[in-house]
């Protein structure tokens, strides 16, 4: 795969990870709708897998391949680092 695509898919799935974060734990504090949580919960699971995945494949290597198993913030940590070196 291309790293620049790498790269893009990097992107999209940490925007995915970190809303879908945002989302759960506004419903945690909130209204606490069982349905949400089922829906939102293996989405987040499946984006922050994708997150460490698409970083492997962007290249990133040593702290950047680290930040991207950081749960919710990571795959933007990853990125950053990839943007950087």
């Amino acid at each position: 795969m291309d790293s620049a695509k790498a790269k893009l898919l990097l992107r999209v799935a940490a925007a995915v990870e970190l809303l879908s974060l945002l989302v759960l734990l506004g419903n945690l504090a909130t209204v606490h709708v069982p349905a949400v949580a089922s829906v939102l919960g293996p989405t987040h699971g499946c984006a922050y897998l994708f997150v460490i995945i698409a970083a492997i494949q962007a290249g990133a290597q040593g702290r950047g391949r680290a930040k991207a198993f950081v749960p919710g913030v990571g795959g933007l940590l990853a990125v950053r680092h990839l943007d950087r070196s």
